[in-house]
């Protein structure tokens, strides 16, 4: 062994807010305030910013609406319920209609929507 012993620092929690205090109010760089304080980790006042700063807050997106705007979103909201209720029922109905008209080829042995194509493509000539 080479006779050096690691020691480990332990920071007191107020001396930690302190510090990320100075930091955030004063402006000051994380280097000089680490070796105005004597700390000899990198990264360790990064660590205290995350865990005890107000950096947190910053990338957090705050939204302040009014009262009109609410409304106006939570009818918007609403529109948009209806009008994919009303979406769903036309496909239905669509489909429906697709298997009566299956149904119906089935039964007459013919197409019913070649059948309507043609007499209406020959309407369409004589007009």
């Amino acid at each position: 062994m080479t006779g050096i012993i690691n020691q480990t620092i332990r920071y007191s929690l107020s001396f930690k807010h302190q510090v990320v205090r100075e930091i955030e109010q004063n402006g000051l760089g994380l280097d000089f305030v680490r070796r105005k304080y004597g700390i000899k980790g990198s990264s360790t006042i990064q660590k205290w910013l995350r865990k005890f700063g107000k950096s947190h807050l910053i990338k957090q997106i705050i939204r302040i609406e009014t009262m009109e705007e609410k409304d106006r979103i939570k009818h918007l909201e609403a529109e948009v319920k209806k009008l994919k209720l009303a979406l769903a029922d036309s496909m239905l109905a669509q489909r429906s209609l697709e298997v009566v008209i299956d149904e119906a080829n089935k039964e007459y042995k013919t197409d019913l929507k070649k059948s309507f194509g043609e007499s209406a493509s020959a309407g369409s000539e004589k007009s």
